[in-house]
């Protein structure tokens, strides 16, 4: 899945990305909008990950979904 269309599917994906992290919000979710790069700083910041590690979990989500 390509950028454009996470964004486009966000609101479908929302729930699905909060089921996967649990620690985001919905705030935090709604701020996001889709954009993959907010979405990898944001598990990188709530989870203290790396951003290697947050980029292999957003890309392997993207994929499943």
């Amino acid at each position: 899945m390509n950028s454009d269309r996470m964004k486009g599917n966000w609101n479908e994906l929302k729930g699905k990305a909060q089921q996967k992290w649990g620690d985001l919000t919905n705030d935090d979710l709604d701020k996001i909008e889709g954009s993959r790069t907010e979405l990898v700083g944001k598990i990188q910041q709530q989870y203290g990950k790396s951003k290697e590690e947050a980029e292999r979990e957003v890309d392997e989500f993207e994929k499943t979904h």
